[in-house]
């Protein structure tokens, strides 16, 4: 089938599926966006509530960078993000240490002077892969075709890439110890914050290869969106309408049809039925595997480490709390230097100069950390009471450590509200609340774009390679590579 023949339905309007849907509107594809939902973005969407416009969960921009997957993106769809590169990534802080991240390592390497030979090999490592990434990456591979892409990019990468394969089943931890760093609490303690939030695990267990990259970020840029994160899906839905297609709110799909191998069509609550020769899901496996009823346990399972959700209190502050600050970005780690549930906090606020984000004089807050999510769902089950009470505990939990480092935390606030798993499993419509995409612990273990059914495949941070606003898009376009080889089949097929 020609592509301008192809009925593609994406399902969710998160950056992962609305950049696949925008590239193949471009090549002239019917998109149809189905969004349950009034507004894109998913979990990097921006919301309004109470005259605060809120980032919903992530809040930095990421992979603008020259040649970088974003930057690459928006050229190819016309499209000029709203973007400005900011001189502090974000600041980290535990007790007495402030750690700046900016482009250069200097206090980095000025608290952690052994640390220079580790940082020289992950900046090459990841000048390698951000050059490998380029145009998609054809991982896992899926037959010769796939292999012989990836030789192609190997073998341009020589010798350098060479390099590369050393580091492919080495956990962060065994890298550190190459170079004598392991034994250093404090190292492995900011090491692991960088983790967390990148790879959504600690140094123990997140492979080398994705960390180099996810560590690079703060030197390849951290990027401010004008107007909140959520701006990237609104311009990307502008994108898909204005080649043709439809980004349609408010359309929960609640079942997806098929016939042995193959979907044919979409239900939504509405009682709509749609149509598709493709199918693009921003879902979660198991969020699909409810909608499909037919992926078995096996197929669903991601990891063998447990997966998080998150905790977000959303307030409404003073700035003057945080006007001493060289960014917008904090990251705190509690005094107990735990990290997981609660004791360790992302802190991001809004600039001046958008008087749209908050009410005069105010500014909007996001604060999240890293929870289990069964724990709320249990709470759940007991009763409201209980459920509002652990809301509680987190709540002031989160605030002691903010106060940590800035005593004058909660006098600076003005209003709060927080969300909880139950809330992203109701919003984001992923089962449980999981948010932040798959423990990254083995290159050799992780889900590609592929299904039970030939024509349907999953874009998002649930696919390799994970999270993050280049993560995502480098997954759209396996897919979509996925897509047209099997439209490519199908036609060789019928001929």
């Amino acid at each position: 089938m020609e592509l301008q023949d192809l009925n593609v339905v994406v399902i969710g309007a998160g950056v992962g599926g609305l950049a696949a849907g925008a590239l193949l509107a471009r090549k002239g594809a019917m998109i149809t966006v189905l969004e349950s939902q009034e507004y894109p973005g998913g979990c990097a969407a921006t919301f309004f509530r109470n005259g605060y416009r809120f980032d919903a969960g992530a809040t930095i921009g990421c992979g603008f960078h020259d040649c970088g997957p974003m930057d690459i993106l928006g050229k190819e769809l016309g499209i000029i993000w709203p973007v400005s590169l900011e001189a502090v990534a974000w600041q980290y802080r535990h007790q007495s240490l402030n750690l700046d991240l900016p482009s250069q390592r200097f206090e980095i390497l000025e608290h952690f002077p052994r640390s220079a030979p580790f940082w020289k090999e992950q900046a090459e490592l990841a000048r390698l892969l951000w050059h490998l990434s380029e145009g998609g990456l054809s991982w896992p591979a899926k037959g010769v075709r796939d292999l012989a892409s990836l030789a192609r990019k190997g073998i341009a990468g020589l010798p350098e890439s060479a390099h590369l394969f050393q580091f492919t089943t080495k956990t962060v931890l065994e890298w550190l110890a190459n170079h004598g760093l392991d034994s250093d609490p404090d190292f492995v303690r900011f090491i692991d914050a960088q983790l967390l939030v990148s790879v959504q695990t600690t140094s123990q267990y997140a492979n080398a290869v994705n960390a180099a990259i996810a560590l690079d970020l703060p030197v390849s840029g951290a990027y401010r969106v004008k107007g909140g994160i959520g701006r990237v899906s609104e311009l990307l839905s502008k994108a898909i309408e204005d080649n043709g297609g439809a980004v349609l709110y408010r359309k929960k799909v609640v079942r997806i049809d098929s016939v042995r191998r193959q979907v044919f069509g979409i239900e939504t609550a509405d009682g709509a039925a749609i149509a598709s020769d493709f199918v693009l899901a921003n879902l979660s496996p198991e969020s699909l595997a409810l909608l499909t009823g037919s992926e078995n346990k096996s197929a669903v399972v991601m990891s063998e480490c447990p997966q998080w959700s998150a905790f977000v209190l959303y307030l409404g502050m003073d700035p003057a709390l945080f006007s001493a600050l060289p960014t917008h970005h904090v990251q705190i780690i509690g005094a107990s230097g735990e990290l997981a549930e609660g004791n360790s906090i992302f802190v991001s606020f809004s600039f001046d100069d958008e008087p749209d984000r908050a009410p005069a004089g105010l500014c909007a807050v996001t604060i999240s950390t890293h929870t289990r999510p069964e724990q709320w769902f249990k709470a759940k089950e007991k009763g409201m009471a209980a459920y509002l009470e652990l809301k509680r505990a987190f709540t002031e939990h989160m605030l002691d450590v903010l106060s940590e480092q800035f005593p004058q935390a909660r006098d600076a606030v003005r209003s709060i509200a927080a969300a909880t798993p139950v809330t992203w499993e109701r919003y984001t419509g992923r089962f449980q609340g999981l948010v932040g995409g798959y423990p990254q612990t083995s290159l050799f273990k992780v889900r590609g774009p592929a299904t039970l059914f030939d024509n349907l495949f999953l874009v998002g941070d649930s696919i390799f390679p994970g999270q993050s606003l280049p993560g995502v898009v480098t997954g759209a376009r396996r897919a979509i590579e996925l897509l047209l080889q099997r439209n490519e089949k199908t036609g060789r097929e019928q001929q």
